[in-house]
């Protein structure tokens, strides 16, 4: 019987390799060669600062999206950045483990990005019942004062589901809870991005689940990781007025899906694939929401979260050693992950190359200590440049980047770090 799984393991890793040898060179097998940091727009000591907060729940933060308030005319007049922190993950993480205990419940930041000021953010009207372990977050503008949606992925003791809440102006540290969105479909929701007040779509990054009972768990999620398979999926969901839900699947076969975001023009999709280290293009239809593929970029990492900025650049963050990554989780001595962030930039329709063997084999990301170049080919539609590098020793365990396309300044957490960390040109 041992033999027989061990020959299946072997099948599957032969599978993962075959499709994502380069990732499996560098993230796996090799520590890549990462500086102790590097800023794209200067030297980190004297350009980033990392804040904290004393009671350290500013820390182990997944996910953070900006929170823009519009004036009338729809012209941005504030900025703020909600961000999920959780303490307790080393205790309880739904997609890598363990699931041992999720108290206490974790916290939701305002951070104010003209100077940096902290302020918790209450759950009012959440029930003292309920557990609170944030995963993706998106939340709509505000308009002209009026109040805004939040909606936050909830990875919660029996289940994972998806909290609805209403934040405003008036009153920016109280989040009012409006209900719990649950569903079967909601297997191993992780990320979220919204198409309107009562509608988004939501990544599913496994079918076998780190809930499933033992032996099954952590056997069969980690088989399904480390195997690559194309088990995930996005859904679209629409909340209904009485609180169900539409679920349609909008792409299937996604190995670990994960960010998912949408260009400013609303055309374009953009879905993580952690596993393959690859991020997925799609066409969207405005008015159905219908996806349909247009390409693949490979990323020099396994990608996590990624997000549009105005100008249509795509900024993807991710663990460039998968290895480390787990080291940090299990609290081994000395251990630190490294980070690693990029942009995606469209590129211009006047550049051309002469055979698309030209495109994959021209160097680029020349500035980096490490370049993306020497993990990846070129893309022929995307010019991709590091933003941040770190070892681990300056920032690790990276997840989640922000980048602020009227002042350039940049936002970072790690999925194990303590802060969040602001980088200005």
């Amino acid at each position: 019987m041992l033999s027989r799984v061990l020959t299946v393991l072997a099948v599957l890793l032969a599978t993962f390799i075959y499709r994502s040898g380069r990732l499996v060179k560098h993230g796996i097998f090799t520590l890549p060669a990462l500086p102790s940091s590097y800023y794209v727009n200067g030297d980190v000591h004297t350009h980033c600062t990392i804040l904290q907060e004393p009671a350290h729940t500013l820390d182990y933060c997944e996910d953070m999206t900006f929170w823009d308030h519009l004036d009338a005319g729809g012209t941005v007049t504030a900025r703020f950045i909600i961000a999920g922190c959780d303490p307790n993950r080393k205790a309880w993480n739904t997609v890598m483990g363990p699931l041992r205990n999720p108290e206490p419940r974790a916290y939701l930041w305002l951070v104010d990005t003209v100077d940096n000021s902290l302020q918790r953010i209450e759950l009012d009207g959440y029930p003292e019942e309920h557990n609170f372990h944030p995963l993706g977050m998106e939340v709509t503008p505000s308009q002209d004062g009026a109040p805004s949606v939040l909606y936050v992925v909830n990875h919660a003791r029996e289940e994972t589901t998806i909290e609805h809440f209403t934040i405003s102006p008036d009153t920016p540290t109280q989040a009012l809870w409006k209900r719990t969105l649950s569903s079967p479909w909601f297997v191993s929701p992780n990320a979220l991005a919204l198409t309107s007040e009562t509608s988004f779509y939501v990544s599913n990054d496994h079918l076998m689940t780190r809930r499933l009972p033992f032996p099954l768990a952590p056997a069969l999620p980690l088989v399904e990781s480390i195997a690559g398979l194309p088990l995930g999926w996005l859904a679209h969901v629409t909340v209904n007025p009485d609180g169900t839900i539409t679920h349609e699947i909008a792409a299937l076969g996604v190995a670990f899906a994960n960010g998912v975001a949408i260009s400013p023009d609303g055309t374009t999709l953009a879905l993580s694939s952690t596993s393959l280290g690859q991020v997925y293009f799609y066409d969207r239809n405005m008015t159905t929401n219908a996806l349909k593929y247009r390409e693949t970029v490979n990323l020099p990492f396994f990608n996590d979260n990624i997000m549009f900025d105005e100008k249509g650049a795509l900024i993807v963050t991710g663990h460039p050693h998968f290895p480390s990554l787990i080291a940090v989780a299990a609290n081994k001595t000395d251990a630190r992950a490294p980070s690693w962030a990029v942009s995606l930039t469209p590129l211009s329709n006047k550049t051309h190359f002469a055979e698309s063997a030209h495109a994959a084999d021209r160097k680029y990301d020349l500035r980096a200590p490490l370049s993306v170049s020497e993990v990846v080919p070129a893309s022929e539609e995307w010019e991709v440049e590091t933003l941040f590098q770190s070892d681990g020793s300056v920032f690790g365990t990276s997840c989640t980047t922000l980048r602020d396309s009227r002042t350039g300044s940049l936002y970072m957490v790690g999925l194990y770090e303590e802060g969040l960390m602001v980088c200005r040109p």
